[in-house]
């Protein structure tokens, strides 16, 4: 992964405005891994694209039926990434 050299020394996000579901969200991540918020926001940003790239591979899986990697996709998705098998599997990222 190419690395930046331009990185700020902090990052704001906002919580105000209809974003306060942000902090509950990243609390929530900071109870998950047990660290603080700042972590807790960078380890599930890292985390989300290996969990979608297995996911999608599970269910690729030639030795699932039709009806297995739709009830598998249902169980994955979350509110922002949709698991949808119609042949192929397609996954949709949600935009908030």
């Amino acid at each position: 992964m190419a690395q930046n050299t331009d990185v700020p020394g902090s990052i704001r996000i906002r919580t105000d405005d209809g974003n306060e579901w942000r902090y509950d969200a990243i609390q929530a991540a900071a109870d998950y891994y047990d660290c603080n918020r700042s972590n807790a926001a960078a380890f599930a940003c890292a985390d989300i694209r290996d969990l979608v790239r297995n996911a999608t591979r599970v269910l690729n899986r030639e030795d699932l039926t039709l009806e297995q990697r739709r009830e598998i996709a249902a169980t994955l998705s979350t509110h922002s990434v949709t698991f949808d098998v119609v042949a192929d599997v397609q996954v949709e990222k949600g935009r908030d």
